[in-house]
């Protein structure tokens, strides 16, 4: 790889699956938090919400804990995303928008250790999982990986949880992180965004067009590129990751550099 994200090509919306996942926004309407956030996310950050989930049947949520779950993550840069002049920016509008009350913003620092995308999630329950030498090493192989991060999106799937985006770099046409993927004999997604603010409230529908327009107006933006040297497994109780521990640095480590 190049010494610098700035030198590689990155994959395009074309290529990921964002555009077809992400909420739809009806005008005149508001923006009402879905069941899968209302049990896993809304616990967490508004407790005392009449619209909380505490639990169901199955699926091993209590108040939104579960079972601890290891997964594979691509971490994400809180200093240098702190530094970069569009996060800034990007900052300044949410914090002025019609919904910023809205927004958990005590939850940013609590948080900003732990930021990551998934890449192989749900590894294993219970206890870690086995990568295995094989898949190590053809992950450690693939070297430092170029990411750009742009933000914020909405899902059609846990709504009231915003993210950014990542933009994975493209070799020989193919996404890298699906290689990751490949190597580990996990499905291929196309699909990694970083989870950085919770609503705690449905919005209406001034506050829903407001968020809208905020994340068009900042689809093509980049906030951050970077070059990722590993990736992180992950063991967590709460799909926020607040008390996960990073069990393991996977390293990105280019052919002949050193040990993996």
């Amino acid at each position: 790889m190049p010494g610098s994200p700035g030198d590689v090509g990155f994959c395009g919306d074309d290529e990921l699956g964002y555009r077809r996942s992400r909420t739809r926004f009806v005008a005149g309407e508001g923006l009402a938090l879905d069941a899968a956030y209302r049990l896993a996310h809304l616990p967490l950050v508004a407790p005392r919400h009449e619209r909380v989930i505490a639990g169901r049947p199955v699926t091993g949520y209590a108040m939104g804990r579960h079972e601890r779950v290891f997964s594979l993550v691509l971490p994400a840069p809180a200093d240098a995303l702190e530094a970069a002049p569009a996060w800034h920016a990007l900052e300044r509008e949410l914090r002025a928008a019609p919904f910023a009350a809205k927004i958990a913003w005590d939850l940013l620092p609590r948080r900003r250790s732990r930021l990551h995308a998934t890449i192989c999630g749900s590894l294993s329950t219970g206890a870690p999982p086995s990568l295995g030498a094989r898949g190590r090493e053809a992950v450690a192989a693939l070297g430092p990986i170029g990411v750009e991060l742009r933000g914020p999106f909405s899902g059609d799937v846990n709504v009231g949880r915003l993210y950014l985006r990542v933009y994975p770099e493209k070799r020989d046409g193919t996404d890298v992180l699906r290689l990751i993927q490949r190597a580990l004999g996990r499905r291929e997604t196309g699909f990694y965004v970083v989870g950085v603010w919770n609503l705690v409230d449905d919005l209406d529908a001034a506050e829903a067009a407001a968020l809208a327009t905020l994340i068009e107006r900042w689809w093509d933006r980049p906030l951050l590129r970077f070059a990722a040297d590993r990736l992180w497994l992950l063991g967590a109780t709460d799909d926020l990751v607040l008390d996960a521990p990073i069990v393991e640095d996977v390293p990105l480590v280019s052919s002949g550099s050193g040990p993996a």
